[in-house]
């Protein structure tokens, strides 16, 4: 494999093949030398660009076009024909384009996958060829690869079960750790485990790219995974393996069962919850409300709210709170109402964050024989209110006036996506509590209006930390994913807030920001995981710089052709 990270690129491909390889490929920006070294003349027209006139020309194009899901097309279609130009121009735009390379446009490219599918990228690994997945991970054009995104397609994002078209987001998220934190995208691999789909609408599609079977569930899918896993650790022994976008019932489970032997870590758990407690502790700063005095709501009582009281759990007790306490300051609603220990069926990673019925007789009820987010509102009085339901509109207007009516600066984070998925807009919240919301959203919303001005919304996105945890641990080699390694994602998000020196500004930084957020997002993850044990100690420096190493910048390298 051509070492890609190199300054010259030594080659033995020409011509067609050379032009067909999204890794190499310039477009018109070959050289005259390099024309006539690899047999290019004739194949493209004679005018030799530079990147930086080619990423004009891309962006008018981008620009033209009508709908979001045209430019995902477009973009994707960039991807797979010049990928240095595809990263250059995201790199350049990212504030504009991220919404369409990821959600909430991903959405709709999911949903569309078959029917807007043009070439491969990726692997996708089905269930019927589950003895040749040793054989496929094989190859060696995947011999540089440092980072997976896996997903089986369940749960994309609020919109169900989409199979094989679920590689979107494989895809995006990877797009993402190269834009945002560097990685170089030939050391990236998106997988989909197509293990089928219980989506009567692909199931009865007949161009449907996938493998058109009911999804296999219980010991077949566990045995399937197992396979999948064991050849990662084999091809692979210090990969980082990412789990994107799987059904409740196989997050967890999956997470507990193989965070242990390998790099790996679940996105929607931990990568959300980074992203929401740091956006949280960045929050303090406005509200003035200590981390101890916090009293968290979670509306969505999945995987996502799941993982989000865990770590700010541990916050907690790490500034000073009896870990009984910190746990009595969460709850958690989902369709049944408030998680409290009399129920029946809690999950194990529900459990502990279940509140005691015992605890609450003195509440005011609406009905007895269930508690909603109103009464949690009304008697918990809770300081910030974090939706992950997936539920659109679920934060109605008498819940949040009556949380404005008890808290002087509520807190109000509404982050399923994509868009039409979120629990509230935030120019209703705005308008409910009269100003006085601190919020923070999971997809992009256009500005709100404050103090007479434009006010950007906050997009409380994985994006602002799962890509500089990902090159922390690739950089760092760390052996496996500690929860302190997140913590120290999210203090590094307040830490880097505009709020901390001005409460009036921005709890998150702008996306231009991106990679440097990214740097030192890896930086604190590398540390955090020399101190946990999982990664050799070495300087400051030394670690600054196997960082920065790791951190490509799109641009042309020069080119030398190998001669057989």
């Amino acid at each position: 494999m051509n070492d890609l990270s190199l300054q010259t690129v030594h080659t033995a491909l020409s011509g067609y093949e050379l032009l067909n390889d999204p890794l190499l490929n310039k477009g018109t920006a070959f050289t005259e030398s390099e024309r006539d070294a690899f047999e290019l003349h004739g194949l493209l027209p004679p005018h030799v660009a530079t990147l930086d006139y080619q990423v004009k020309r891309r962006l008018d194009a981008f620009r033209k076009l009508g709908s979001d899901i045209q430019k995902y097309i477009f973009l994707r279609g960039l991807q797979d024909t010049n990928e240095t130009l595809f990263y250059a121009l995201l790199t350049q735009n990212i504030e504009e384009m991220m919404p369409i390379v990821y959600t909430p446009t991903v959405g709709l490219g999911c949903q569309q996958f078959s029917s807007i599918f043009r070439k491969p990228r990726g692997l996708f690994l089905s269930y019927p060829h589950q003895a040749a997945i040793r054989r496929i991970l094989g190859n060696p054009r995947f011999d540089g690869v440092e980072a997976i995104v896996v997903s089986d397609g369940e749960r994309i994002l609020g919109l169900g079960d989409q199979g094989a078209g679920g590689m979107g987001i494989p895809i995006g998220k990877l797009s993402l750790y190269t834009a945002c934190a560097g990685l170089h995208p030939a050391t990236t691999l998106p997988i989909i485990l197509d293990v089928g789909t219980d989506s009567r609408e692909h199931l009865d599609d007949p161009q449907y790219i996938g493998w058109q079977h009911e999804r296999m569930r219980g010991d077949a899918y566990d045995a399937f995974i197992a396979t999948f896993v064991a050849a990662v650790r084999e091809r692979w022994p210090h990969v980082l393996l990412h789990w994107e976008d799987f059904a409740i019932g196989n997050a967890n489970r999956l997470l507990a069962r193989y965070r242990d032997s390998l790099c790996t870590f679940n996105d929607d758990i931990q990568g959300t919850a980074a992203i929401a407690v740091g956006t949280l502790l960045s929050a303090i700063n406005v509200t003035g409300t200590p981390l101890r005095e916090q009293r968290v709501a979670v509306f969505g009582a999945g995987s996502a709210g799941t993982g989000i009281c865990a770590l700010l759990w541990r916050a907690m007790v790490d500034d000073g709170l009896a870990e009984a306490e910190a746990r009595s300051r969460f709850y958690l609603v989902d369709r049944d109402g408030l998680l409290v220990d009399s129920m029946t069926g809690l999950q194990p990673f529900q459990a502990p964050f279940a509140q005691k019925r015992a605890a609450l007789p003195s509440w005011t009820l609406a009905s007895p024989d269930r508690i909603g987010l109103g009464d949690v509102v009304v008697n918990a009085r809770p300081t910030a209110l974090i939706g992950t339901s997936g539920q659109p509109h679920a934060f109605h207007e008498a819940a949040v006036r009556a949380m404005a009516d008890r808290v002087r600066r509520p807190v109000i984070f509404p982050l399923s996506n994509p868009t039409e998925r979120a629990e509230a807009t935030p120019q209703d919240l705005m308008e409910w509590t009269e100003g006085r919301a601190v919020i923070g959203t999971g997809s992009p919303f256009p500005p709100i209006e404050r103090g007479g001005r434009d006010f950007r919304v906050d997009q409380t996105n994985n994006a602002y930390v799962y890509p500089g945890i990902g090159l922390g641990a690739i950089a760092a080699k760390a052996r496996r994913i500690s929860d302190g390694m997140f913590l120290a994602a999210a203090r590094t998000i307040a830490e880097m807030s505009p709020a901390k020196h001005d409460p009036q500004a921005n709890l998150l930084p702008p996306l231009v920001r991106s990679r440097e957020l990214s740097f030192h997002v890896a930086m604190a993850v590398a540390k955090a995981a020399q101190a946990d044990g999982l990664a050799d100690v070495v300087s400051d420096q030394a670690l600054a710089a196997a960082v920065e190493a790791k951190m490509w910048e799109p641009v042309y390298a020069d080119y030398v052709r190998l001669r057989a």
